[in-house]
């Protein structure tokens, strides 16, 4: 592996000594820097960096970056970018005025992909992924969170898993696996909620544990999907086989699924578009990361995360893009770091650290990705020439990364 060296870099940001921890409320504003920066990679990592006039004399590659920044990769770390086909047609619906909730009720939304899914074939599923992946990469993210979900089946569920191993054999980028078997109740199972959950429970997780085909388990706690209560039994089921939860969480409603999750050890909680003074302070006294979805927000419609009330009570926050065909059909994280700063109030420092290490505790890669570290894997990018740092969210509808250098 060659080594490469970025000389005369404008600005080197996201630095942090240790970079193992997330950055919370006030710290989010500051982003630490170096101006005048050289940055060496050695053997896929980050062998030193500082000022230009202390950079090495010699690598197997020398960039000049002139006017660019360099800063870690995103970190995209709430993902479903495993499906069939796409759900314009619901989109069409959306524009006329039908909800999420009528349209999931005339058998559209989870269940609509999940019949995709059922006639699609692994290689057909690999490569569509393959493709919404590569193009993330080109737009700075170097680390995916994926989740199964429109399987709600046996068969469904380990070949949507499958599919997604595979994806990490290939891909250079960092990927991890989130079981999400419990995304919807399927058609067979609307009027017997206990059978499907001991599917999930009795006969898919312990295969998937055999196979060790996730990393994470998730449950979608939401009226019309699955309660508190059927929640914290599945996570539980979840934790018996070494799968921490991330829970999709006060979407629509405030049920009490922030408190259950934290008490399940849930790596973070997604969503929180609702959110109410009671699940700040469960999570003030927690180490759960808190993680907006600003794209679906956009697409459907719905209110914002309330990054201000997060972040001035002193917490983390992660930004991802639900990449979705039904409510977030975008893996650009620039835009999603843009709507943070122009719906939600976050600065473009708090928008970095957020998309950054944030982002990597969220998905528990922290020790390898994240920030400008030594040590850490070189998952970073070049911008192309910027003034600033507030360029990347203010040019929301430009792919201003020059270079992904995933390793």
């Amino acid at each position: 592996m060659k080594s490469i060296l970025l000389r005369n870099i404008k600005s080197l940001a996201g630095i942090y000594k240790e970079g193992t921890a997330p950055v919370c409320g006030a710290d989010m504003k500051t982003l630490p820097s170096c101006s005048d920066a050289y940055l060496m990679i050695e053997k896929g990592r980050i062998h030193s960096f500082g000022n230009n006039d202390d950079a090495p004399e010699r690598a197997d590659e020398v960039i000049d970056a002139t006017g660019r920044w360099v800063l870690p990769c995103w970190c995209d770390s709430h993902t479903h970018i495993v499906y069939a086909g796409s759900r314009e047609t619901e989109f069409a619906d959306k524009i006329k005025g039908l909800t999420y909730e009528e349209i999931a009720a005339r058998g559209g939304g989870i269940l609509n992909s999940a019949k995709r899914m059922y006639a699609a074939g692994e290689e057909e599923l690999f490569e569509a992924a393959w493709a919404r992946l590569e193009e993330m990469k080109t737009m700075g993210t170097g680390a995916v969170e994926i989740k199964s979900g429109y399987g709600l089946s046996y068969e469904g569920e380990l070949k949507m898993l499958r599919v997604i191993r595979k994806l990490k054999e290939k891909s250079s980028l960092t990927i991890k696996a989130t079981f999400l078997g419990a995304h919807s109740y399927p058609e067979q199972y609307q009027s017997n909620h206990e059978a499907y959950i001991r599917l999930l429970i009795e006969e898919l997780l312990p295969q998937i544990a055999h196979e060790g085909l996730a990393d994470f388990i998730d449950v979608f706690c939401e009226k019309g999907y699955f309660s508190v209560d059927e929640t914290s039994r599945i996570l539980e089921a979840g934790n018996n086989y070494g799968l921490q939860p991330k829970v999709h969480v006060n979407q629509f409603n405030v049920l009490g699924g922030v408190k259950a999750s934290i008490q399940a050890g849930a790596r973070s909680v997604d969503h929180l578009e609702l959110i109410h003074e009671e699940d700040v302070l469960a999570l003030l006294s927690s180490r759960t990361i808190p993680v907006a979805l600003p794209g679906c927000s956009l697409f459907l419609k719905i209110p914002y995360t309330p990054a201000r009330q997060l972040i001035d009570a002193g917490l983390p926050l992660a930004l991802a893009t639900d990449y979705n065909p039904g409510s977030a059909p975008s893996g650009n994280m620039n835009l999603v770091n843009a709507l943070a700063c122009i719906q939600m109030q976050m600065t473009p420092e708090e928008v970095m650290n957020a998309s950054t290490l944030n982002g990597a505790c969220a998905m528990d890669v922290q020790q390898h990705i994240g920030s400008i570290t030594v040590g850490k894997k070189a998952n970073l990018l070049l911008t192309k020439p910027i003034p600033s740092l507030a360029t990347l969210p203010y040019s929301f509808g430009s792919n201003l990364v020059e270079r992904n250098f995933t390793a």
